[in-house]
């Protein structure tokens, strides 16, 4: 199964306690962090949520 590796590039200061909590829930705690999660809809949707604080790229 694929996997998604998701760094967190922006800082969520300034931003609304929901993205905040979903980045805490991805596992990311401060810039530059990385996590690999698998490739599943629950993931992407928490992905999608964040997109303008984080990058993704998909790992074999």
């Amino acid at each position: 199964m694929a996997r998604l590796k998701v760094t967190q590039t922006k800082s969520y200061i300034g931003s609304k306690q929901n993205h905040r909590d979903t980045l805490r829930s991805l596992g990311l705690k401060r810039m530059n962090d990385v996590v690999v999660k698998e490739d599943r809809p629950e993931i992407r949707g928490m992905v999608q949520t964040v997109r303008h604080l984080v990058t993704v790229e998909e790992v074999d």
